[in-house]
């Protein structure tokens, strides 16, 4: 039966209020399918295009189906890449937030000892790649031994990665009876033959072909000589004039090349790609997402699986060399339903990956003119007028839900001998105050943070500032969420 909204689910009040919160209007065609498949707890293959809402479609069975009171990690989340892993993350983080799930998100290219400094606090939910998953099982600081749901995101995108095998590795460490969710936009022989080897009778489950998702965006082509593709940009920039821009490029020089124009005409862009460190390719992610700037410009890093609301217009700088990745990179546009727009530049040497492309989503680009100066010049002014406008900043998904809960620090940790239940003692301590309204608590060396629920931070971090902790009265500040 199909659900009109999330409350024909049965799911936690904790639940539905952050999922109203979130501004979830009605469950999308995979989140109708498989949410009340996760919560039969049997084995699921997911194929679903890009776009479609499948993070949540996990994302909110997964917090239903997990044990407030258990400390031991009871869900795993593989995903292929960091930025990814960082995404789903706080996709969890934000649906449980009400229930005071604690997620941690662990992944190369960042301090390998503080990730084991959260492992080894409560965990309800880790969300990992494989490479960095693996590590902390054999240093014997994830501890698998609880794992009850194991999720396998973009899996074949893990398998152009050549991570197969360190997910056989990953699987084998964890308990035999665990449930599996794979989830993938297509379905090669490998997978097919890892979901056979390790599935216990799944449930199967496709939304649509990958290939339909691009019916929702008109495609676009430019024929062009590679010397002429910048000005060819800016004179497409002038006359789309969009809100908000990706431009994709092959490799990180080129990335680093068009950048470098668009920024010396004054665009406000910024640029993303493999080359970069990680805490630098999260802030451009998030400050995109965020609408600081209207113009993105990246390699393939950035083409899959990230979620970014309202992208009008995606342009193939480089032409992709074949069908899934142009999928990939266009469906940054026309999100869950939306309409898109996307552009892709053709030079003549490229004309073999067209034909690729062409066959795979089972349509021909439209070729179009080249816009002529009248068109170009009537355009400019408003395009000038936008280009010196402030864009709007947008909310992060979380940001309503931070609205009644205050993060406070104290100014003691574990090197103090604190710990979780000497602040959960004190809280309910104070008149007006519950275990429910009591948020995460993450207790590091010399500090702990604790997270206030239901408005009633104000009152809390009055009455701290005269009621001991632990037999001692603690310096308690407010913290920025």
């Amino acid at each position: 039966m199909i659900k009109a909204s999330f409350k024909d689910y049965p799911l936690s009040s904790e639940l539905l209020k952050a999922i109203g919160i979130l501004n979830y209007q009605s469950p999308t065609k995979v989140q109708e399918q498989v949410i009340p498949a996760v919560l039969t707890q049997k084995d699921i293959i997911v194929k679903s295009q890009t776009g479609s809402g499948k993070t949540a479609a996990f994302a909110v069975p997964i917090c239903q189906l997990v044990d407030w009171e258990e400390n031991k990690p009871q869900a795993l989340v593989l995903t292929p890449t960091r930025e990814l892993a960082i995404q789903v993350k706080e996709e969890l983080f934000n649906i449980g937030r009400f229930k005071r799930l604690k997620v941690a998100a662990i992944y190369g290219g960042t301090s390998f000892y503080n990730q084991q400094r959260e492992l080894k606090q409560k965990t309800h939910i880790v969300v990992g790649t494989p490479g960095r998953v693996i590590e902390h099982i054999e240093n014997f600081i994830l501890d698998t031994s609880n794992i009850k749901y194991l999720v396998i995101d973009e899996a074949d995108e893990m398998l152009d990665m050549g991570f197969i095998e360190q997910l056989e590795t990953i699987i084998t460490s964890l308990p035999q009876q665990h449930m599996t969710i794979l989830l993938s936009a297509t379905m090669p022989t490998d997978i097919k033959a890892l979901c056979s080897k390790y599935m216990n009778d799944p449930i199967q489950i496709e939304i649509e072909e990958e290939n339909q998702a691009v019916q929702r965006i008109t495609q676009e082509r430019y024929n062009v000589d590679e010397i002429d593709k910048m000005e060819l940009l800016r004179e497409l920039t002038i006359v789309e004039n969009p809100d908000s821009c990706m431009i994709f490029c092959n490799t990180k020089q080129k990335v680093d090349e068009v950048y470098r124009e668009l920024a010396n005409l004054a665009y406000t862009c910024k640029k993303i790609h493999g080359g970069m460190e990680q805490r630098d390719r999260l802030k451009v992610m998030n400050d995109f997402k965020q609408g600081y700037f209207r113009y993105l410009v990246a390699t393939d890093v950035a083409a899959r699986g990230i979620d970014i609301d309202d992208i009008t217009l995606v342009i193939n700088y480089d032409i992709p060399e074949d069908g899934e990745s142009y999928v990939h990179r266009i469906g940054r546009t026309g999100r869950i339903g939306k309409l898109g727009r996307a552009i892709t530049f053709v030079t003549q040497i490229e004309s073999r990956f067209l034909n690729d492309i062409q066959q795979y989503v089972g349509e021909e680009l439209a070729l179009k003119e080249r816009p002529d100066k009248e068109t170009v010049d009537n355009a400019k002014q408003d395009f000038v007028e936008k280009i010196n406008t402030t864009p709007e900043i947008k909310e992060t998904k979380g940001a309503q839900l931070s609205k009644e809960i205050m993060k406070l620090h104290i100014n003691a940790g574990k090197k103090t001998k604190m710990r979780a239940v000497d602040i959960v003692g004190t809280l309910c301590s104070i008149k007006g105050m519950t275990k429910a309204d009591i948020g995460i608590i993450n207790i590091i060396d010399v500090s702990t943070f604790v997270e206030i629920l239901n408005n009633k931070g104000e009152l809390v971090f009055q009455e701290l500032q005269k009621t001991p902790i632990k037999g001692r009265l603690r310096t308690v500040s407010k913290v920025d969420m």
